[in-house]
């Protein structure tokens, strides 16, 4: 929330919202130094007053509340939080539908209003309230078909989830860690205790609802120790000191790792023996399936112990050594030898070579030696010269024995015993020379294994030959063996790593393109075999962009190389959104031209250094064409979300939008000082936005020179399919166009109207020149001899409002002839409108049944229409007559700060002086409100007409009904006192003639209905006295009097506001109830419960009156 007084002055400091999420703040010692602390009580001898000990308490107070606000911790894991709950939160939108996103958007906006209104506790209850609303809403429109039980957990789990989210949200409140700082750390506590039990089945599920149940325990395991690795791993808390023991200054303690332990180690074991208990013991896979749901989380827990997983066991840190070693030898074993049932042998036994049962055995050595060498190397346990030793015969060993298992000659077997001793060589003895040797000898072994077993296939694979592929997935083996080795050479070589990433990024994104693009088999006529996952697209893609940002921490590579890494690993994103065959290739070109703003033009010592001016527009123009070289693929994503080819408005729209948001970062980040940038900027996305929505007619297939394109227009499937449309005239989006552009370039200051009147002049006249032709031609198609008339009256409201809000030194005696015009132009429009219609009427019945509807349409388009020209002209002088009123206030000395302190809106005297600035010398604000005495009555005579069109409109459209009312009454608060009609009226009576209107409309609409009632069948004007008309016009007429003392003590009350006495308001209140209950109309019944709701809030703003006079007072 907004700070209080005291700490306006470190407003610099804070965030402007307490509610929002807190940053760290940072305090002047200067300001310190300059206002040293006066002591309370500078002579001793005297003793202070009452008063003088209050303000100091108050100061102190003040003084205590400020430093807890600026010493007040920020909370530090909000990004791993939202690693969790975001996607949670999105998964849980997903299953609920439009209506829980609806009731939730519609809380959060309600709770940034109130947070907006410094109204800190409101906002905070109303996010926990949006938050139970669209639990319930979830409860009910979520689709959940699974048996009861199942049913009740998973709505269960949801509400947890909704339950952690909403406290993640408490924590960004930063008025709680003021006032109530003792409880955030349970608050912290909480959630990290919470999620790694909640999240883990919340992510299954979702990756069973796109995957399937066969493999459901393993991801719950999977996500069950990324869970605890991210939460429940010891972390120091963001609001305990850290002045305390390491222990206490942890989030969690001994119960919530005990728990988190026997959960990641039980409940994947559970889940699994929970669905598939009928076949849990049928084969020996099934058994090795719940060792390694219980072994491998096993083994996890043992290296996590590392990092402090297991502290609550024993803070010895000998011990804790020994239990992971034993632990982790016996799980080791048990993990290796499932795998080999479990893996090896059942789906890469054609690869053995080997007879049985050598086959079991080397690959129990295999895999056994190379894990063990691996853990011990990994705990530490290889460092003298025996364990040295020990590790090297291991790889020897492990190198032979799976050299021979996979079917390598014998003669060639020093291959792979001299590869095993120069990668143990490089682990002991850190020799960047024997790992290059090792990578030379594998690769030879590769090469060998990939011709021995796949060079003579004859099969194609998404249109390329097996051999093809062997290259390409060869090569990558290669490359992605000698990155490590090129990492650790010097940095005068860094270059070289730079390269091998990159080129194994190429080879990736190739590899990964053809597989996953092309997922048809064609061989023996096997069709439709997906070949490669996506969940392997997003595992090779945050897989590099982790490499790519150690790489970049370590300063292995350089920014140039972080860039095009990071764009090459995010375009393989864009393949499982798009379906194109170049989408990945076309992504890759545009995030290249898009991203350089963003991760280059870094310098260390000033942060984000500033590109010069014509680098911006040489980066400006490498997007413009590298969005026209991905002009295929936005003409594929267009074709495949509206199911047809786009036109080529549509096209151009797309194409023109892409290039301006790419251009957004070049603005953003290094041009923010140049107001022209911004314009320019502004235009160009603006056009592109219109070009979409309007689609105007422009053949441009020539200027695309895509074959993909003009084969797609010139098809001739779609009148097969669509049938034959009806051709519209589409020019007139053309001028609609050109009025909004112009409008903004305008607004924007690119077309300066502000300095020049012979430009503003034009510029008036043709903004309403195209407006009109364009609601001509698109809306009164059918009435041609009223185009000059409407063109008139658009050009007329145009010249108002601009001159209006700019005026010049002659404008202010012209515009009232302006409007004369316009409000002329009124009746003789519609009376042509109705003549056109009695001749259409003349012409016969059947032949102009077609023009009346069209003509009728036109009535209501035309009173439409004058609507909202009266509309836009109250508007535009209620905003002129209120900023004239704010530069009165500021001539007379007020400071805005003052005045507008009251109404909780920040000054306008930038906004001012600009208008002064932009102003004739000779216009002075004296002249101004000397010569435009007219504007009130200009701005009241157009919202009355306003107000009686809409009116009109409304008996036509619907027949008059009572709701309407309530949302065309405020149209009267941009009434304006004068001179004349409106002498009296002024700021105080604003909503007098909202509720004066509000219930005259209702009470006449009330006698309408009595007498359309009470008259229905009577053709004459008499009424049989005792009769049913008789006595239902009496009763509901003497009910509609009861209601009217009511409105008629607020309507009252609204002008003057004289408080009455409680007496009459408790003796009026009562006569609304009969109406409520037993009238027979429902206009009535609204006059009553209206009448009740003025009573009430007559008296509550009469009581807040009184208690403020009371205290001004």
């Amino acid at each position: 929330m907004m700070p209080d007084d005291p700490f306006t002055r470190h407003r610099a400091f804070i965030s402007s919202s307490m509610s929002a999420p807190s940053f760290p703040t940072f305090s002047s010692p200067s300001s310190s130094s300059r206002s040293p602390s006066p002591s309370p009580n500078p002579n001793p001898i005297l003793r202070p007053s009452p008063s003088a000990t209050s303000s100091s308490a108050a100061g102190s107070s003040s003084s205590i509340s400020k430093n807890r606000l600026l010493s007040a911790p920020p909370f530090s894991h909000n990004a791993r939080l939202a690693l969790a709950l975001v996607p949670a939160g999105a998964f849980l939108l997903d299953i609920g539908g439009a209506p829980v996103l609806t009731i939730l958007s519609i809380g959060l906006l309600l709770a940034y209003l109130l947070d907006s209104l410094r109204l800190k506790s409101a906002a905070f209850f109303a996010v926990w309230a949006s938050l139970i609303a669209s639990q319930l809403a979830f409860f009910f429109s979520a689709s959940i078909y699974y048996a009861p039980l199942l049913s009740g957990l998973a709505l269960l789990l949801c509400a947890q989830t909704t339950f952690l989210i909403g406290v993640w949200a408490s924590l960004q409140f930063r008025w709680i860690q003021i006032e109530s700082p003792s409880i955030l750390p349970a608050l912290e506590r909480l959630l990290f205790a919470c999620i790694p039990v909640i999240m883990p089945p919340l992510f299954t599920w979702a990756t069973i609802s796109a995957l399937g149940m066969v493999n459901a325990a393993y991801y719950l395991m999977a996500f069950a120790c990324l869970f605890y690795w991210l939460f429940a791993l010891p972390r120091s808390s963001s609001f305990k000191s850290q002045k305390h023991e390491a222990g206490e200054s942890q989030i969690l303690g001994p119960l919530e790792g005990c728990f988190h332990t026997l959960y990641l180690l039980f409940v994947p074991l559970a889940f699994r023996l929970g669905s598939h208990h009928a076949t849990i013991f049928s084969s020996s896979s099934s058994v090795c399936d719940l060792l390694l749901l219980f072994f491998i989380p096993f083994l996890f827990q043992l290296y996590a112990s590392i990092r402090g997983a297991l502290w609550w066991v024993t803070r010895n840190g000998h011990q804790m050594h020994q239990i992971r070693v034993v632990n982790g030898a016996v799980a080791l074993v048990v993990v290796v030898i499932c795998l080999e049932v479990r893996v090896v042998f059942h789906s890469f036994g054609r690869y053995l070579h080997a007879p049985p049962p050598f086959n079991y055995l080397l690959v129990t050595v295999t895999m056994l030696g190379g894990a063990s060498a691996v853990g011990a190397y990994a705990v530490g346990m290889v460092g003298d010269a025996f364990s040295s030793a020990a590790f090297t015969v291991m790889s020897v060993l492990v190198s032979a024995a799976g050299a021979i298992v996979i079917g390598f000659p014998i003669v060639f077997l020093p291959l792979p015993l001299v590869a095993g001793f120069y990668i143990a060589r490089f682990f002991t003895k850190k020799s960047l020379t024997s790992y290059f040797a090792f990578v030379t000898l594998a690769s030879v072994m590769v090469l060998w294994f990939i011709v021995h077993n796949y060079w003579d296939l004859n099969i194609w694979l998404a249109g390329m030959s097996l051999k093809s592929f062997c290259k390409l997935i060869g090569g990558s083996i290669i490359m992605a063996m000698a990155v490590p080795g090129l990492a650790l050479l010097p940095l005068k070589l860094r270059f070289l790593t730079e390269l091998g990433l990159i080129g194994h990024a190429l080879l990736l994104c190739h590899i990964e393109d053809r597989f996953f693009n092309y997922t048809v088999i064609y061989y023996f006529g096997f069709d439709e075999d997906v070949m490669y996952p996506s969940y392997m697209v997003l595992a090779t893609t945050f897989l590099g962009l982790a490499l790519v940002r150690r790489l970049a921490v370590d300063h292995r590579i350089g920014p140039k190389a972080v860039w095009i890494l990071t764009c090459l690993y995010s375009s393989k994103l864009a393949m499982l959104f798009i379906t194109s065959k170049s989408v990945l290739w076309m992504t890759a070109v545009l995030l290249l031209a898009v991203s350089p703003p963003m991760l280059l033009y870094k310098d260390k010592s000033k942060g984000v250094s500033k590109m010069k001016a014509w680098q911006g527009y040489a980066h400006a123009c490498v997007i413009a064409f590298s969005a026209w070289l991905c002009r295929e693929t936005i003409f594929e994503a267009l074709q495949w979300w509206n199911g047809r080819p786009p036109s080529d408005g549509l096209l151009l729209g797309s194409f023109i939008l892409l290039a301006g948001i790419a251009c957004i970062p070049i603005v953003a980040l290094h041009f923010s000082h140049s107001q022209l940038a911004k314009r320019f900027l502004v235009l160009v996305v603006s056009m592109g936005l219109l070009f979409v929505l309007m689609q105007p007619p422009i053949p441009l297939s020539w200027a695309f020179r895509s074959d993909l394109i003009r084969a797609a227009h010139q098809s001739s499937d779609d009148i097969s399919i669509y049938g034959f449309l009806a051709d519209r005239p589409t020019w007139p989006s053309w001028l609609l166009i050109t009025t909004v552009l112009l409008t903004l370039a305008a607004v924007t200051s690119i077309i300066p109207i502000k300095y020049i009147v012979e430009l503003r002049a034009v510029y008036a006249v043709g903004v309403g020149i195209t407006l009109g032709i364009y609601i001509c031609a698109e809306f009164f198609f059918d009435t041609i001899i009223l185009y000059p008339l409407l063109v008139a009256t658009i050009v007329c409201a145009s010249i108002l409002v601009v001159f209006t809000h700019l005026p010049s030194a002659s404008s202010t005696r012209l515009l009232p002839w302006v409007f004369a015009l316009l409000v002329a132009l009124f009746p003789v429009t519609y009376l042509l409108e109705g003549q056109l219609r009695a001749k259409i009427l003349e012409g016969g019945e059947e032949e102009g049944f077609n023009n009346l509807l069209a003509v009728e349409g036109a009535r209501m388009s035309l009173l439409g229409l004058y609507a909202m020209i009266f509309m836009l002209i109250a508007l535009e002088i209620k905003f002129e007559l209120a900023s004239l009123l704010r530069e009165k206030a500021l001539g007379r000395g007020v400071s805005p700060s003052q005045s507008d302190r009251s109404s909780g809106f920040p000054p306008k005297a930038r906004l001012i002086q600009q208008r002064r600035a932009s102003a004739a010398p000779s216009f002075t604000i004296k002249r101004l409100a000397t010569e435009a005495a007219w504007m009130p009555a200009v701005g009241n005579v157009s919202t009355l007409l306003c107000f009686l069109i809409c009116l009109i409109l409304n008996i036509q459209l619907t027949g008059g009904s009572n709701r309407a009312i309530f949302f065309l009454a405020p149209i009267l608060l941009l009434l304006n006192q004068d001179s004349d009609i409106f002498a009296g009226f002024g700021d105080r009576q604003r909503y007098f003639p909202v509720t004066l209107a509000i219930s005259g409309y209702l009470v006449l609409t009330a006698l309408y209905r009595i007498w359309e009632e009470a008259w229905r069948g009577n053709t004459g004007w008499g009424l049989e006295i005792g009769g049913p008309g008789w006595f239902f016009a009496v009763k509901n007429a003497a009910l509609l009097i009861l209601t009217l003392p009511n409105h008629i003590l607020f309507n009252r009350f609204m002008w003057d506001y004289v408080k009455q006495t409680d007496s009459i308001l408790l003796l009026t209140l009562p006569l609304n109830l009969p109406s409520i209950v037993i009238t027979d109309i429902l206009t009535v019944r609204v006059l009553g419960l209206l009448g009740v709701i003025y009573s009430l809030s007559q008296f509550l703003i009469s009581r807040r009156i009184r208690i403020a006079g009371m205290k001004y007072i």
